[in-house]
This record gives C-alpha cells, sequence and structure tokens, in this order.
C-alpha cells in the first residue's frame, strides 16, 4: 500500500483551507498552495478563525488546534508545496481545463508513486487522469463543506487507477478522522451530489417559474426534513459560482438546454452575490433570515418573494 505521510492542497479557497486545516489536525504536515499571497493570507485567517471557534466550543483543545495551525505551510511556489508530497488534494474552480492544467503541472514536481487527488464536486477524474503520466496515481477524493461537519470523504478511481491507490486513500480517509465512501462505478456527481443534484436543480426550477418564492421552498424542507437550513440556504454556504459551474459540467454532459442553471441562480453569480463569502447570495449575511428562529413561524411570514 502506498504510504501517506506529507500532503500538499493545491488551491486556498473556501474548500481547500478547509481540507488543509482537517488534515492537519490528523496530524499529517500539510503545504497549502496558491499563487496568489493574498488568498494564502486569507486561507490563514480563516484558519486561525475556525481553529479559535473550535476550541472555544469545546470541540478542539487548545493543544490540539495549536498543533495543528503549526504543521500548515503556505506556499507560492508548486515545486516547493509538492516536491516531497505522497498525496496532492487539487482544489481549484470546477473546470476541466483548468484542473488538467494544474494535473500536468503536478507531474513535474512529484516524486513517483506520489498520488493526485482532485477534491472535484462532480467531475470524473477520467477526464482528468490523461493530462499525467501518472494515471494509475489519480482518484477523486471528494470532500463535503463544511469539512467538520460533514465528515466524510467519497473515493473513486478512473480507467486506470492503481486499487491500491484507493486503499491507500481510504486508510488516509481514516486517519484524518473521516469516513471513505467507494465510488464503485464512475458518475458525474459521484454518491451525494449526484442525488442533491435533482433537489438542486428541481428547486431552483420551481422558484425560477415562478411557482413559489426561495424562502418557501425552504421552510417547506426545513419543517419537513428538521434540517437548521433549506436548499436555497446550502447553495449560499457552498458558493452560487460553485453551485453553478457544477450545474454546467452536467449540462456539457448530457448536451440538454434544460440542465444549464436558470437566471434565477444565474443572474445572482453575474451581479457577484455568490452566498455567505460574499455577504449576500439568497440571503443577506452574516445574519440571514433562515437562521431567525422566528423564519418558520407565522412572524415572519411575510418575509420572501411573495
Amino acid at each position: 500500500m502506498v504510504a501517506i505521510r506529507r500532503v500538499a492542497v493545491v488551491g486556498s479557497g473556501t474548500m481547500g483551507r478547509q481540507i488543509a486545516l482537517q488534515v492537519a489536525r490528523g496530524g499529517f504536515p500539510v503545504a497549502l498552495y496558491d499563487l496568489d499571497s493574498a488568498a494564502l493570507e486569507r486561507a490563514g485567517a480563516a484558519q486561525r478563525e475556525f481553529a479559535a471557534r473550535f476550541v472555544a466550543a469545546g470541540r478542539w483543545g487548545a493543544a490540539e488546534a495549536e498543533a495543528a495551525l503549526g504543521r500548515l505551510r503556505p506556499e507560492t511556489d508548486l515545486g516547493a508545496a509538492t516536491r516531497d508530497a505522497d498525496l496532492v488534494i487539487e482544489a481549484v474552480p470546477e473546470r476541466v481545463d483548468l484542473k488538467r492544467e494544474v494535473f500536468a503541472q503536478l507531474d513535474e514536481h512529484l516524486p513517483e508513486g506520489a498520488i493526485i487527488a482532485t477534491n472535484s464536486s462532480s467531475i470524473r477524474v477520467s477526464l482528468l487522469e490523461g493530462a499525467t503520466a501518472r494515471p494509475e496515481r489519480c482518484a477523486n477524493f471528494h470532500f463535503y463543506i463544511p469539512v467538520w461537519d460533514n465528515p466524510m470523504i467519497e473515493v473513486g478511481g478512473g480507467t486506470r487507477t492503481d486499487p491500491a491507490a484507493l486503499d491507500a486513500l481510504d486508510a488516509f480517509t481514516r486517519r484524518i478522522g473521516m469516513l471513505p465512501l467507494r465510488i464503485r462505478r464512475e458518475s458525474t456527481g459521484f454518491i451525494f451530489n449526484r442525488v442533491w443534484r435533482a433537489i438542486k436543480k428541481e428547486v431552483l426550477k420551481v422558484a425560477d417559474d415562478g411557482v413559489a418564492s426561495f424562502e418557501d421552498i425552504d421552510r417547506a424542507w426545513m419543517i419537513h426534513y428538521r434540517t437548521p437550513k433549506g436548499p436555497f440556504g446550502k447553495m449560499d454556504e457552498i458558493g452560487l459560482d460553485v453551485v453553478k459551474a457544477i450545474e454546467e459540467v452536467y449540462a456539457a454532459e448530457s448536451g440538454d438546454p434544460a440542465d444549464l442553471p436558470p437566471p434565477f441562480l444565474t443572474e445572482r453569480v453575474a451581479r457577484g452575490d455568490l452566498g455567505e463569502k460574499t455577504g449576500r447570495g439568497f440571503y443577506e449575511y452574516p445574519d440571514p433570515a433562515w437562521a431567525d428562529p422566528r423564519f418558520l413561524t407565522p412572524d415572519l411570514a411575510d418575509v420572501g418573494d411573495r
């Protein structure tokens, strides 16, 4: 079995910074790479804030948090970040061309035997593996946001992935306190996101068709399933630009115009209203209406696109 001792994460955005912190908490030294030094500074600040929040909530011990943060190393040089890595987790935006470019660049720096894993939410690794000379070491390795509240990783291979690489990823997943979910056969969207995609697509269509306000759709979901937020609140958390990109992956694969994301989503993305990270998406942050206890009572019955 491949031994994973050192890890690099490529991309310091919302997912990359969370993945890196979770891996560091699991005891692994982690290089977090980004071309943009300012992005790395933002990622580091977010990681320190996460750790402080977990300590205050009693979820992490103070020494544990300090040790995890101490294992993180920001890097703006890809070679320096990856040349000694046994595993690289790619976490760049959801575009096949961009991910293939990253895979090709990684191939130039990684030691023999190192695994290249994509955190893609929907893209099959078979679409990326041809960019490298090591398709037997390429895999899907999909975390869910927020990482610490969704302790699972979808693990799957491409057309030539060595089963030993997948076994190593399974073992690594458990070592960082997560549950590996094995993808037995390649499928766009993998396991959960294939199901979530059907929900996401339909709620967007219901709102875009004017059948109901997005608030009332979320209310129905939250009441019925007793969840803290509904599908639109969840999309805000993921990032509406990410949601749009994922929907476009499905549409490109099917060739069906009906699979394209509707204006109810795309118009918000065009305005720069991307969800929690920009302060506005479907809801306004940091105090979204769905978080108000009255959201599910008659007291806020007049809130929304009625």
